[in-house]
């Protein structure tokens, strides 16, 4: 049994709960710099995605909306079962 064939019993929320196999393996192949890509907190949207820009005497630029930064994980944990897995717990 394929894991996508798995997901045929959570019927429409199936894409919501897990990656198909293909966009597993997508986010697996995608680029990720861990150093530079964060989240922002943004205050109507909850947290963006960001990319710090520099880095100077404490000070971070980051490229996106918001204020407060957090470590980002790499695209291959999105919708992981064993959030134990991930780097970065927020």
């Amino acid at each position: 049994t394929s894991p996508d064939a798995e997901m045929a019993a959570f019927g429409e929320a199936a894409p919501y709960l897990r990656k198909s196999e293909k966009e597993r393996i997508e986010a697996q192949n995608r680029p990720f710099d861990a150093k530079s890509s964060v989240f922002v907190v943004h205050p109507k949207e909850s947290f963006v995605k960001g990319t710090i820009q520099s880095r100077e005497l404490g000070k971070v630029t980051v490229k996106s909306e918001g204020g407060e930064i957090f470590s980002m994980n790499p695209p291959k944990y999105d919708k992981i079962e064993d959030m134990a897995m991930m780097t970065h717990l927020h």
